[in-house]
């Protein structure tokens, strides 16, 4: 008797159906036009991973604001002009069945960089040279993010609530673009992840010192985002769930916090891990497969929430084993899907739930069906 891989097993959330537990997760392009407008490329990109059989494919992180990018070329949603742009990208996720989605935001002190094959160093007047001007970061105290980078100026209240507005209105541009589920960034050193960790945040007011008062920029954002976001639409949250140094944000609180989002209304932990400071994607760190996979496990279990695994997961018969153990509700892939856009519909067939190309485009399956054919009989005549 066969058995059906949990893998691909739906999942609802809210009024939406995941068709199986693959999701393609953020990967940042760095390819944006002016004013943050995608282009071609994205189009292609976005498609062709479409086509390749995730249930749940993630945009790139869109800015909520100019100086929320990360670079001069990040995509954003700042502005009502930047919706219809993303509906044909919405579309095309779409087209063969994938729940199109993306994340929202804010860069923080990790702005004003050059691309990562530029260096990802700080903007500087060597950059301006070249039209890629610097601009003044925000974090949630004057903390730079690395040695020698600059200085981000810490966010007044005022400034709090404009980028809690901001978040709003981005959420509300996403749903107009027909986007079916939203993802709050608030990992990897970015702006929120600014305010949650203590080596990052030094500030003596109602958004720095104990738990409380660190995560409250973020449980801000949560609740006038799902408050913006359709009730009917699931809300993902990304965390790093440990910070990469001694001192920093612990798993303990990423589970407190996971209990405090799930009442707010989110429907997803995303788990990641560590980039409070230096960018570890520029670096070769040896890794074994799902090495963040224990972080999702442990926030399912005692937060009592669903989570969304990530980090090396490459291999159809280990994504599966996620699943069916209960450690995780859905599996995210980044870099395999660049290398691999076909990765699902490949893992769908290792894993024996279609081996006969019947997920594939008609016009692809038709011919890779009969060349399969044509090579089994090929060896068994030998």
């Amino acid at each position: 008797m066969t058995t059906e891989p949990h893998l691909f097993s739906s999942l609802s959330l809210r009024d939406v159906t995941i068709p199986n537990r693959i999701a393609i997760s953020p990967m940042q392009q760095y390819v944006a036009g002016k004013d943050g407008l995608p282009t071609a490329f994205h189009l292609q990109h976005y498609g062709r991973l479409g086509i390749g059989g995730a249930g749940l494919i993630f945009t790139e992180a869109l800015a909520v604001t100019p100086e929320g990018r990360v670079t001069h070329h990040d995509l954003g949603l700042w502005s009502d002009a930047q919706v219809e742009p993303l509906v044909p990208i919405v579309e095309a996720i779409a087209a063969r069945g994938g729940v199109p989605a993306t994340q929202l935001i804010h860069a923080g002190r990790k702005g004003s960089v050059g691309r990562p094959w530029e260096g990802y160093n700080p903007l500087d007047e060597t950059t301006a040279a070249r039209g890629e001007e610097p601009w003044q970061t925000f974090a949630a105290s004057a903390v730079p993010a690395n040695p020698g980078w600059h200085v981000p100026a810490a966010l007044n209240k005022n400034g709090i609530a404009r980028l809690v507005d901001a978040y709003a209105a981005a959420a509300r541009r996403a749903a107009r673009a027909g986007f079916r589920a939203l993802n709050i960034h608030a990992a990897h050193g970015y702006l929120i992840h600014s305010f949650l960790s203590p080596l990052s945040n030094r500030r003596d007011d109602d958004y720095g010192g104990d738990f409380a008062r660190r995560t409250r920029f973020l449980l801000e954002v949560t609740d006038a985002v799902r408050a913006a976001w359709p009730a009917g639409l699931p809300l993902f949250v990304r965390l790093s769930c440990v910070d990469d140094q001694e001192g920093g944000w612990t798993l303990d609180e990423s589970v407190a916090l996971a209990r405090l989002l799930k009442d707010l209304g989110v429907d997803v932990i995303d788990c990641s891990s560590g980039g409070l400071g230096e960018r570890t994607t520029t670096r070769l760190i040896a890794r074994p497969e799902g090495y963040q996979v224990p972080y999702a496990e442990r926030i399912r279990a005692e937060a009592g929430v669903p989570t969304q695994a990530v980090g090396l997961i490459t291999t159809p018969a280990f994504a599966d084993s996620v699943i069916r153990e209960g450690r995780a509700d859905i599996v995210a892939i980044g870099r395999e899907a660049l290398l691999n856009p076909h990765w699902p519909l490949q893992a769908a067939r290792a894993l024996n739930h279609d081996p006969n190309f019947s997920a594939w485009p008609p016009s692809w399956g038709w011919w890779l069906e009969k060349r399969a054919r044509s090579a089994s009989a090929g060896r068994a005549s030998r």
